[in-house]
């Protein structure tokens, strides 16, 4: 690997990484030497790169770092069809749209040689069948999310039952099945889930929940971890019966 490239490949390393990473682990991933990954990195730094950081103990890309966007190879441009191909067949018309105009925009920075990869893309993904009807506005729910606001949604559980909620949501997942709603319910206290093609309404709220997003879905990863290692135990007691 050329010097140039290794020390594009070491920033896109450190971009995408929120913890300090070791040289070790650097080295180990471009398949050179600790010693190697310490020169470059002393020559980004001369560069003005703002990387901060030591030997032992680790490194990070300060934020505010801009870097002129260079050629896609082609895993990455993989990658992004196999991503934007799945987005296509299982998000709402919105990001569907969203994907497809993003194939076209790779297309035509894409050099003819790589072209292949997403004319002739060599990977397909699992037809599925078509969404149930949704009146709820996926793009909002996400904006929500972000926002750190509360949504009042109506729900209908599997019995048919209805009922309203307000909700603070955490997560929008998207499953071969459809979408769903991973919230802070206030009414049951507790995060609970909500298929989004079982909401009869939702409406955003002016009010903000009174935790920061982060804050809420770390707290939402903490019940989750306690949930998973509670069914494992159930799991482990019963395979000793």
């Amino acid at each position: 690997m050329r010097k140039a490239d290794r020390l594009f490949e070491i920033i896109q390393i450190l971009r995408r990484t929120r913890r300090p990473i070791s040289a070790r682990d650097i080295a180990e991933e471009l398949e050179v030497s600790r010693r190697s990954v310490y020169r470059d990195i002393t020559t980004l730094i001369a560069q003005r790169v703002p990387i901060r950081g030591e030997p032992g103990l680790g490194y990070v890309l300060e934020d505010g770092f801009d870097m002129p966007p260079l050629m896609l190879t082609a895993d990455e441009i993989d990658a992004a069809v196999l991503g934007a191909l799945w987005v296509a067949t299982r998000g709402e018309p919105d990001l569907a749209r969203a994907a497809e105009n993003l194939m076209a925009k790779i297309e035509a920075i894409t050099p003819d040689p790589l072209c292949r990869h997403i004319l002739a893309s060599p990977m397909s993904v699992r037809p599925v069948d078509p969404a149930a009807a949704e009146c709820v506005d996926a793009g909002m729910l996400r904006q929500a999310i972000l926002d750190g606001k509360k949504v009042q949604i109506g729900y209908r559980d599997d019995k048919g039952r209805t009922s309203e909620r307000c909700v603070w949501p955490v997560l929008l997942g998207y499953r071969d099945e459809g979408r769903i709603l991973a919230a802070w319910c206030e009414l049951r206290e507790d995060f609970r889930y909500f298929r989004t093609d079982r909401m009869t309404f939702a409406v955003l709220l002016d009010d903000r929940f009174p935790e920061r997003p982060a804050a809420l879905k770390k707290r939402w990863q903490s019940a989750m971890d306690a949930e998973r290692e509670r069914y494992a135990l159930q799991d482990k007691d019963a395979s000793d019966l």
